[in-house]
């Protein structure tokens, strides 16, 4: 009977926590059913230093083409044996952490639900969380058991440079730019731009005004504040970018599973690929 109630409480719990993101207590006591996998997004340096113990590692980077625009996507095929290696089918029950800052994290929420995983959360807080309630970490490389990840494409939640172009400046789209208010006026230095500022009729609202500098998610209330204020509507298609849209990830995190937009969209491309094409303005 014990065993049963036990049981109950963990289904119950995973029933809770999958909306985009959990507490280190709701993985906690997840991860004891062994039904999650848990993915650092950290460096493989960090990774072999310190990990959750049962986590597995991606680098994001891992993730990109070897040539061309930087930071832009594999194929899809090559990425969705990269999560097949790993042990991660579309399936599984995922939770990814960074260092705390929200952006590699982010960036592997997006990819996961484009390549169409149901099941992808961000651990609240990351290791600062996981220290919080005592989470078991280790050295050790987790063994890998590996499996097939069969892709889905969720094209509505991506977008190309093309359909920017086109649709930018109709009035039902806001066109999102998440770097800094410096990045985004052009007095931030970059090696992988040439020509500085921003997409043409882009706003600006940088990543931090949805995470706290612990690594928190800031509440719904205040998401939603910083939103409204900045003209992010949820009557809008909303399109995001950052230099190479590593930052847009956890914008769109927010703002489509915390605030329930209904149509929010990633550039991948983003400023870098935008600058590249001579023929394409940028103010």
């Amino acid at each position: 009977m014990k065993k049963i109630i036990g049981i109950l409480i963990i289904l119950l719990a995973v029933q809770l926590v999958f909306a985009g993101v959990i507490s280190a207590k709701e993985l906690k006591a997840l991860a004891k059913s062994g039904d999650v996998i848990i993915v650092s997004a950290r460096q493989a340096s960090n990774y072999s230093s310190k990990h959750i113990d049962g986590a597995i590692n991606i680098d994001h980077k891992s993730l990109y083409k070897a040539e061309g625009v930087s930071s832009m996507l594999k194929s899809v095929d090559e990425i969705a044996k990269i999560f097949g290696d790993k042990g991660i089918s579309e399936k599984s029950k995922i939770v990814i952490y960074d260092t705390g800052s929200n952006k590699a994290a982010g960036r592997l929420y997006w990819i996961f639900k484009y390549l169409g995983a149901t099941d992808v959360n961000i651990l609240d807080g990351h290791l600062k969380g996981w220290g919080k309630v005592r989470g078991k970490v280790t050295k050790n490389a987790t063994k890998i058991t590996p499996a097939t990840f069969n892709v889905t494409l969720n094209e509505a939640i991506s977008t190309d440079i093309a359909y920017v172009k086109m649709h930018k400046d109709d009035a039902n789209v806001v066109l999102l730019d998440v770097r800094s208010s410096d990045e985004f006026a052009g007095t931030d230095t970059d090696e992988n731009i040439k020509r500085y500022g921003h997409i043409p009729g882009a706003v600006n609202l940088e990543f931090k005004a949805v995470v706290n500098e612990n690594g928190t998610i800031k509440s719904k209330e205040e998401i939603a504040s910083a939103m409204n204020d900045a003209g992010i509507t949820s009557d809008k298609e909303v399109i995001l970018y950052c230099a190479s849209s590593v930052r847009a990830g956890i914008v769109f995190m927010t703002i489509k599973d915390i605030l329930g937009y209904g149509n929010v969209k990633v550039y991948d491309g983003a400023f870098y690929e935008w600058q590249s094409v001579q023929e394409n303005s940028v103010e």
